[in-house]
């Protein structure tokens, strides 16, 4: 085996990194990036419900749909490690079509009243070599949906602290 792709019949990943630097307190920017009800106010062409628990706690399941009208999909998601007071969550994503995990963060950054997200992904590609191919050629797009999001977010807690 060389070690460039995945071990036959393991499943390839598609795996993102991105942040973002908000000016508003890091309380503030949490309490809106877990506000499920509310992220379709910045993520792009998301509206998230929770559909088992409270959201905020290890268990609560979660249901978020992408896409416009008729052209989407439905993301279902379990909430498998939350720390309110350290601002971290990890979501394990159990759908037929989006598997794996999303990890989210906010963390002061040494300046009063700033924070930076940070949004990380590690996504099972299902379809095999077309869904590697898929991402392949992907990947700026989706990269860019969520780093446009991302922005959105950081404008939306910056206008609510009076930022």
């Amino acid at each position: 085996m060389s070690g460039t792709g995945p071990a036959r019949g393991a499943p390839a990943h598609a795996d993102l990194e991105l942040s973002v630097q908000v000016a508003a307190p890091p309380e503030h920017t949490w309490a809106v990036l877990t506000d499920w009800a509310r992220q379709g106010e910045w993520m792009l062409g998301t509206t998230v419900a929770v559909t088992g628990g409270d959201g905020h706690s290890v268990g609560s399941t979660l249901s978020a749909k992408t896409g416009y009208g008729a052209f989407g999909f439905v993301d279902t998601m379990e909430v498998s490690e939350y720390d309110a007071k350290g601002r971290r969550c990890v979501v394990r994503h159990t759908g037929r079509l989006v598997r794996g995990e999303g990890e989210f963060a906010v963390t002061p950054n040494g300046r009063a009243g700033m924070c930076t997200v940070h949004w990380s992904e590690r996504l099972e590609l299902p379809f095999g070599v077309v869904g590697r191919v898929g991402w392949a050629a992907g990947r700026g797009v989706f990269s860019a949906g969520v780093r446009y999001s991302l922005r959105r977010l950081a404008r939306l807690c910056e206008a609510e602290a009076g930022g």
